[in-house]
């Protein structure tokens, strides 16, 4: 094996990523090496170049690191106390970050572990790269899966099956549950629906291409973008009662707007999305009635075994653009404009610095 990788890091704090020639790590007690197969490209990342270094800080994020945590791969070398796992095993990551120790973690919560505001990809070398180092708790064995586009199934497909399966009791013979969005995430949603629920499914997206691909995935009908009147049509969908399921994927002031305003009484809405917008209505007459409102960030490590698990038995399926490691600036420039098809993975080969 080489001495030295090309990574894709944040070099400083408030400054663009490049891609930058480093040793390859080497596993530490209890730690594992993964040769990337694939890493999946995230909407977060885009942002994590111009986090200032005091908020950087106070995430516990250290610089220099390595972009990316929709990772697979194979085991490359295990370090001491590793035991059980083979070089040359198939494996996706986890993609949040948790400490196992912790009274969230130790009750299944570990997406909320107070100690995961930094990990793998933020804050921490993640698999932009060659080789990328874990724990023997974050690997997921794959069973048939391609590692190449494996990775978005921990990050994209595990966040948005948090979504549907809290939503899930909802969702009886005659509901409707909504998508707002159906681009990375919004496209697994879809799926969980359609393979989890008897629900009728509406995606709505601005983009005709991806209605037409939710179509593909399991939706029953397509709505274009978001208006003043979305939430009647909506609703009117649902039998002017409402859907019982609304999952905002985008998270703009418009589409929380209308997205409450389509959830019948005792419904759920589901926040997935972080465009950044919020909800100024009143909450008598603007919130439903006797709805569950949430929202999150991330996912179990319980979700992500049950997505793979699930992808593994032919129910969902992984869309993904795949870049070679020199395209890696044209890949987040695709995800930027929303030119993709699905999910943008990057692949090591191809770096022309090498």
């Amino acid at each position: 094996m080489t001495e030295t990788m090309w990574a894709y890091r944040i070099e400083e704090w408030n400054q663009p990523p490049r891609p930058v020639e480093v040793p390859v790590p080497r596993p530490g007690p209890g730690q594992v090496l993964v040769k990337v197969a694939g890493n999946g490209l995230c909407h977060s990342d885009l942002a994590m170049s111009h986090v200032p270094a005091e908020v950087g800080r106070g995430l516990g994020w250290r610089v220099p690191f390595t972009l990316g945590h929709e990772v697979a791969g194979w085991v490359e070398g295990v370090g001491d106390g590793v035991a059980g796992v083979a070089n040359g095993a198939a494996v996706a990551l986890v993609s949040p970050s948790s400490c196992g120790a912790c009274r969230s973690c130790l009750r299944g919560q570990d997406h909320v572990c107070p100690h995961g505001r930094a990990g793998r990809g933020y804050g921490r070398d993640g698999g932009l790269a060659d080789f990328v180092l874990a724990g023997t708790r974050d690997l997921i064995p794959l069973d048939g899966l391609d590692p190449v586009t494996a990775g978005p199934l921990t990050d994209a497909g595990a966040t948005s099956y948090h979504a549907v399966k809290r939503v899930l009791p909802k969702l009886v013979p005659g509901s409707t549950a909504v998508v707002i969005g159906v681009g990375g995430l919004g496209a697994f949603a879809v799926q969980f629906l359609a393979a989890l629920s008897p629900a009728h499914i509406v995606a709505v997206d601005t983009n005709p291409a991806r209605l037409d691909h939710a179509r593909r995935l399991g939706a029953h009908e397509g709505r274009s973008g978001v208006h003043a009147g979305t939430a009647d049509v909506l609703t009117d969908l649902a039998g002017g009662r409402g859907a019982e399921a609304v999952l905002d994927v985008v998270g703009s002031d418009a589409t929380i707007a209308a997205g409450l305003a389509a959830v019948r009484p005792a419904g759920a809405f589901a926040l997935v999305g972080a465009g950044g917008g919020g909800f100024a209505g009143p909450w008598f007459g603007g919130l439903p009635r006797d709805a569950d409102v949430f929202t999150f960030q991330g996912s179990t490590i319980a979700d992500a075994h049950e997505v793979v698990a699930l992808a593994e038995g032919g129910r969902i399926q992984t869309d993904a653009d795949v870049f070679t490691f020199d395209r890696v600036a044209e890949a987040y420039e695709a995800l930027a404009s929303g030119t993709l098809r699905g999910r943008a993975v990057v692949t090591p080969d191809g770096c022309s610095a090498r």
